[in-house]
């Protein structure tokens, strides 16, 4: 069954989207980001995450016949040496630590002659650790928001003094005249 089979077609046959994900991945390797429309670049990121897989399996690996397995199955899809040679030789050994995720997109503004959605794509330095998430305090809960009838039913009036009194005033800027 072919069931969800229609992710990232771009509006090409089959073997250019080959053409075009082998050439935009060079280009990802050799520059670290590039530019492109945002339905390239999301359909960029799975193919580029799959061979830097491949390069860091071949990495880890200790026997040789299957370093070589590797590196020709990505030689396979990205079609450029050099490329390959620069990805399994020296960005493998950037992605060791990390357990996937190993690119970025970022949106851009519109292309101005045709309105298309433009976004740059990058690989992600091993020293990025991404973002923190914020941790949550007891009152900040969903739902407790302003207006909220919940919270102003649980909320009692010695509470939100006790509240009122721990969050600090902000000083007024001061202007100079």
């Amino acid at each position: 069954m072919r069931h969800q089979k229609h992710r990232h077609q771009l509006g090409v046959k089959k073997e250019h989207r080959e053409a075009i994900m082998a050439a935009m991945a060079t280009a990802l390797f050799s520059h670290s980001r590039i530019q492109t429309t945002l339905s390239r670049a999301k359909a960029l990121r799975p193919f580029a995450e799959r061979l830097i897989t491949l390069a860091k399996k071949a990495s880890q690996a200790t026997d040789g016949a299957e370093k070589l397995h590797y590196r020709r199955q990505a030689a396979a899809r990205l079609r450029n040496p050099a490329a390959v040679q620069a990805l399994f030789d020296e960005r493998a050994s950037e992605f060791l630590n990390r357990s996937g995720g190993y690119t970025r997109i970022y949106k851009l503004h519109p292309r101005q002659t045709d309105a298309s959605p433009m976004a740059l794509i990058e690989l992600i330095p091993a020293s990025d650790e991404g973002y923190k998430k914020s941790k949550r305090g007891k009152g900040s809960a969903k739902g407790k928001g302003k207006g909220s009838k919940k919270s102003a039913a649980k909320t009692s009036p010695a509470e939100a003094t006790v509240v009122a009194a721990e969050t600090p005033a902000t000083p007024a800027p001061e202007t100079k005249a």
